[in-house]
This record gives C-alpha cells, structure tokens and sequence, in this order.
C-alpha cells in the first residue's frame, strides 16, 4: 500500500528534510508541494541535493481542493502563527495532519499567549492533537488526525530526562537544560542570530531568560509524572550546521547508585528503537557529531555524588529526530507501518 502525501511549506530546511527521507520510502508517494516564493518551480531548484529523485514535481501556490485530490496525509513544515491557518479546513476535508510548527503542541491555551504572544484560536484543537514523541504518545499517535510534532529542544531535553524523572530520582522543581544547537535550527531565511556566518566560531546564549519549548518539557512531564515541574531551558548557538546537545542538570532526591540510574534508563528505553545508551564507552558522552543524518537519539547520564546532581545528555540531530524524522516516524505508526520505515539510515562519519 502506497499513501499519498503532501507537504505544504516544502522549500525550507523542514520541508526538504522530509522531501530527502520520504524520497525512499517504500510507501510514500509525494504527489503535492506548496511554496509561495518557488511556485512553479521544480523541486531541485531549491532542493539540489534531490535532483532526479522527484522529476516532474513541482512546487505549488497551495490550493485546497488541489491538495485533496492529491493526498491522504498532508505535513505543515510553516512557521510558527501560520500552520493556525491551515488545520482546521484541512482535516475538515478528512486529511490528517502532521504539524511540525508549534502551533498545536501546548494543551493549555494561555501558554500561547504567555510564550508566543497571541491568543490561540482554536483551543478545541489543541485537546485533540496528539503531542508527537513516539517514545511516549505512539498509541495515541496511533488513532490521530492532528499531530503536534515537538521542538528540537524540547524533544533531546525530554529524552534525556525521561527516564529519571519517570522513576521518581529527581527534584522535579529543579531543572535547567543547557541546549547547544546548530544554525540550522533557525530556517533557511537568515537573521542576525541565525545566519550561519555569524555563528561561525560563535558559542552564543539566546532566550536565556526563558525559552518557549520549556513548556513543552514541563507539559510532557507533568503527563507522565503527575506531579509539578518546573524546567528553565537556555539554548546556545554554536557553529555546527546540524546537531543538538542537551545537557540537563537535575538534583536527585536520595541517594542512589549507578545501577538504579542506568535501570532506569534500561527500562524506559530498552525496545525504543531510536534510543542509544551511551555509558561508558567510547565517545564516553553523547555526542552530536555521532547521530548526524539520522533518526538517532544517543542519551546517557552522570551523577556529581558530591552535590547529588544528576546530568542526563541527550544528542540528536535537529533536523531529523528533532523535526522531520520525528514527523515521518509518527506517520509511519499513524499509517499502521514499521515504524522505522524509511528511517533506518545510520548516520553519517567523519
């Protein structure tokens, strides 16, 4: 069985990582393209690393009644405040949605206006999208018309932190996630912050006074912990292309040893695919450079018994696991396929 999909906002970063992953993907037909800007234009006029793989797709002004003739399952890769402008007449039409923009994952309405300054229309919405982590939403991702896909940032500082909070280790009103994260993570349009050759040689604080996808973090862990949570999230830019690094400082509760902690990531992430524990082998830590390209997420840990701090790491690369890969992941189990089809590409070294 083959699903027809369409993207809308296909010429960005976003949108040509998934035109790069779908492109072999065995049952997947990209059969409708959206970009106001290129409009007319064939895909590898923006997109040259795909040329021949999409011949004769073109970029499209976007049409509804176009796009519902021509796909089943459609992905948002918009800005933040656009998506808003699409969902509700798509999944009107019975298209299901796939949102890589903010726009659907905060559950509580006023958290837009607090953290992206604007009332949310639609707050009947947000209580039926699904928030898109598969490790931990895939049977509600499962039965989905609208999923949320999460932030970068707060996809590797959830991942990282999962299993310790999960097991009841840690002070849950004590967190601060340190983000380090490549240029990319800022879209193809460039800005005084984001421009790669301004952050070339750059090690760079941003929204240290509190960034939007701590909300996020707290949301997903509240969920799973039934408790308060209170996470303060400062990202970093730094001169990589791709990669983000999530170092998150938490503060253990009692005392415990290496074995409890290292069961707790054991159980939590044992038959999650996508999850690699890095402990005590080489390159010792997670380390972005070693997931580049890939749907990896590496996570690990340490433990400062001195001060009783508990560091949980995770590295992904911000474009795939933290955007793209994530997305096609969550439409492979709404599409009842493998989970990890056309993401088993390992990544890339040097």
């Amino acid at each position: 069985m083959r699903i027809n999909v369409g993207i809308i906002g296909a010429s960005g970063y976003t949108g040509g990582e998934l035109l790069r992953i779908l492109a072999n993907h065995p049952s997947v037909e990209v059969s409708y393209v959206t970009s106001r800007e290129h409009a007319g234009k064939p895909l590898h006029y923006v997109h040259y690393n795909l040329r021949g793989y999409y011949k004769g797709l073109r970029f499209h002004e976007f049409k509804l009644d176009e796009l519902t003739e021509k796909a089943d399952v459609v992905f948002l890769s918009l800005p933040h405040g656009v998506s808003l402008k699409y969902v509700p007449d798509l999944l009107n039409t019975g298209i299901k949605v796939i949102d890589l923009s903010a726009d659907f994952r905060l559950k509580d309405p006023s958290m837009y206006k607090f953290w992206y300054g604007f009332e949310h229309p639609y707050p009947d919405l947000l209580s039926k999208a699904v928030y898109g982590l598969p490790e931990i939403h895939r049977d509600e991702i499962r039965n989905a018309s609208l999923v949320a896909s999460p932030g970068c940032n707060a996809t590797a500082t959830i991942l990282a932190l999962l299993p310790v909070a999960r097991a009841g280790l840690i002070d849950l009103n004590r967190i601060v996630s340190d983000v380090k994260v490549g240029s990319s993570e800022g879209g193809s349009k460039p800005r005084a912050g984001s421009h790669h050759p301004e952050r070339e040689g750059a090690i760079r604080p941003y929204d240290a006074e509190g960034h939007r996808h701590a909300a996020e973090v707290e949301q997903e862990l509240r969920l799973i912990t039934k408790a308060d949570v209170s996470v303060s999230l400062v990202p970093y830019a730094v001169s990589s292309v791709r990669g983000a690094l999530a170092s998150v400082h938490s503060w253990l509760v009692r005392e415990v040893d290496d074995v409890e902690v290292m069961k707790a990531y054991v159980q939590t992430y044992s038959k999650e695919h996508f999850i690699r524990l890095v402990r005590a082998v080489p390159p010792g830590y997670p380390d972005p450079k070693y997931v580049i390209g890939s749907n990896y997420a590496d996570v690990g840990y340490a433990v400062e018994r001195r001060l009783r701090r508990l560091t949980a790491f995770a590295a992904i690369d911000n474009m795939v696991k933290g955007a793209a890969g994530q997305a096609v992941q969550a439409f492979n189990i709404m599409a009842g396929f493998e989970e990890t089809l056309g993401l088993e590409n390992p990544p890339l070294k040097p």
